[in-house]
């Protein structure tokens, strides 16, 4: 067995040993707090001989995500909040690690019930990633070379929200909210700025760090259900619309989806993907796409519904 193929083999194991209780519910019917908690790594490996004719790259990859949520509900007030982080990288011989996935997502919302389905509202997220994104292409003496095209708060995205939630059910939001500012930020604007291609990177001007939208309307929803025995759909979709320069190709969308089948206690197989149009980071759609086999660990003190 080949050394790469042996670090994969304990790693999984070791993970596989620690989650043996990797479902765990625990009820707390006296609390008015609903949490849970689930944390996964996903492996890919692949490795051939010297001699192998069909060709092949050796390539060693992972992806972990992290998601937390605690939500307080009593009498007409309520209080959600979530954690969701996702990374992932991989290793092609004589290419070295890059980044697959990255994402950082926290939410905050109080809530005030004005009716069985719909609440007040007032909220806050963040959008982010943890490291830095490049692109790839050969230089004039065909090397690889790398080009820096975004970072951790390069750019981050701060938004502010009031308005109205409407939840039907416990598997779907819905958050419309027709005050929500929004700050921008790109930390050392200086490594993206081009006067020619790029001379406003993330819509932050040149020399300064951020951008505020004062006046701009928010859509949050989220949907998070087992559509079918051991299968579980969640997408979340946010649009972003200044009012200020308010047209049908300068509104911002972001739909994050994923699906994730149960093979049995441990183990798991997802297929996830990001569809997003940032009108102040690229003119086209922009789309990512994985498909993972992992291990994962899930607590929380309540049951779902079905």
């Amino acid at each position: 067995m080949l050394h790469s193929q042996k670090i994969v083999l304990i790693f999984l194991l070791s993970f596989a040993a620690i989650s043996s209780n990797a479902q765990i519910v625990k009820l707390d019917t006296l609390s008015n707090w609903k949490k849970s908690f689930k944390a996964g790594i996903n492996l890919n490996q692949a490795s051939f001989s010297s001699n192998w004719k069909a060709g092949g790259v050796n390539s060693l990859g992972f992806n972990a995500y992290i998601n937390y949520k605690a939500n307080y509900k009593k009498d007409i007030y309520s209080w959600d909040n979530e954690i969701d982080l996702l990374y992932g990288m991989v290793n092609n011989a004589g290419q070295g690690y890059r980044k697959t996935l990255d994402r950082i997502f926290i939410d905050t919302k109080f809530g005030r019930a004005i009716s069985e389905h719909w609440d007040l509202s007032a909220s806050a997220n963040f959008q982010s990633q943890f490291a830095g994104g490049f692109t790839y292409a050969k230089d004039i003496k065909g090397n690889d070379s790398s080009k820096l095209i975004s970072d951790n708060f390069a750019p981050a995205y701060i938004t502010a929200a009031l308005g109205f939630e409407y939840h039907p059910n416990d598997f779907f939001k819905l958050r419309l909210s027709p005050f929500s500012p929004r700050l921008t930020i790109v930390k050392d604007i200086g490594s993206y700025y081009d006067p020619v291609k790029n001379p406003t990177p993330f819509g932050v001007k040149n020399g300064e760090s951020t951008r505020i939208q004062w006046l701009a309307f928010q859509l949050l929803a989220e949907f998070n259900k087992d559509i079918a025995k051991n299968i579980n759909l969640k997408w979340r979709y946010i649009l972003f619309a200044d009012y200020e320069k308010l047209s049908l190709d300068r509104i911002d969308h972001r739909l994050d989806v994923n699906l994730t089948a149960k093979v049995n206690r441990f183990v798991d197989v997802s297929f996830g993907g990001i569809v997003m149009y940032f009108y102040n980071q690229d003119k086209d759609v922009q789309v990512s796409q994985a498909l993972s086999l992992g291990v994962a660990y899930t607590f929380q003190n309540f049951v779902e519904k079905k």
